[in-house]
């Protein structure tokens, strides 16, 4: 495909937090013939300066704030200005040839929302991109492929969309700060009876990272406070399933017990975890109050 056209019709957005440049370089590298637009959640200058140095970026922002994946992409989207975008994860290493298998496809195909490339670690090995929402299953096993699929959602590491679409539906629920918010998009896209499309043609080579939190107690505080709350608001907004809501939400005084109990015992790491929860569930009973 001419490089024009590729520069005039995709934009593709990346969401960055506290990230190792050697990483980023890697997915960047891939990509020089697009528009691209970084939203910086950590504000690090010196990143900032390495990257525009090296690459063509089309936008920079540098956020005081961590406003988290689905904020972040959402301004991303907001900023661009073309007809076609691709999310992209800074750990998710994707060739030009790839993107433009996801392009041809949404394009050929009006049902089609959302494309998303099959995902491979560094060893070449199949890795979980899509399947089942998670009321209906676990991410645990990568689909063995032998074309393109249609799948209830996928991973939020590569989602190629039309603008307009993705507008259309609301973009992301920015409620949810890291988990559940592609499990969330995917279902409204589902009940819009609109696909979304593994593409098998489409490789991309996904680290899938950690979360980028140094300090272990704090880790570990990020990490649970976040899915919690997360989980929490999925199945809240899910009808069919607001029981499993009720479940985590009643499970409240057994996390409040063993919070007590861990830092009695100076099990502190252990008592985090529970103090994440209890506090994720407080936070959600505010918002929905």
């Amino acid at each position: 495909m001419d490089q024009h056209i590729l520069n005039e019709k995709i934009t593709i957005g990346i969401v960055l937090f506290k990230e190792d440049y050697d990483v980023i370089y890697k997915t960047l590298d891939k990509i020089r013939l697009f528009k691209i637009i970084i939203i910086d959640n950590s504000f690090d200058l010196k990143l900032k300066k390495k990257i525009e140095d090296n690459f063509k970026i089309e936008k920079y922002i540098l956020n005081k704030k961590n406003l988290g994946f689905s904020s972040g992409y959402n301004q991303t989207l907001k900023l661009c200005k073309t007809d076609y975008f691709l999310i992209l994860n800074p750990d998710c290493v994707i060739k030009e040839k790839s993107i433009v298998k996801l392009y041809e496809k949404i394009k050929n195909d009006e049902n089609c929302f959302l494309t998303t490339a099959t995902s491979y670690d560094q060893e070449n090995k199949l890795k979980y991109t899509g399947g089942l929402l998670p009321e209906n299953g676990d991410k645990k096993f990568p689909l063995n492929l032998e074309g393109d699929v249609c799948v209830e959602n996928t991973l939020g590491s590569c989602m190629f969309v039309r603008k307009k679409d993705f507008i259309d539906i609301g973009l992301f629920d920015e409620n949810f700060f890291l988990y559940f918010s592609d499990d969330e998009l995917c279902r409204r896209i589902k009940q819009k009876k609109k696909s979304v499309i593994q593409v098998f043609e489409a490789k991309a080579i996904h680290s899938h990272g950690e979360l980028k939190v140094k300090n272990k107690l704090k880790r570990t505080f990020t990490r649970n406070f976040h899915f919690t709350f997360d989980e929490l608001y999925y199945y809240y907004k899910n009808n069919d399933h607001y029981e499993k809501y009720k479940i985590i939400k009643k499970k409240l005084p057994k996390y409040l017990f063993k919070f007590f109990l861990n830092f009695f015992f100076l099990r502190i790491n252990k008592g985090i975890y529970y103090l994440a929860k209890i506090l994720a569930i407080i936070k959600f009973n505010k918002l929905i109050n």
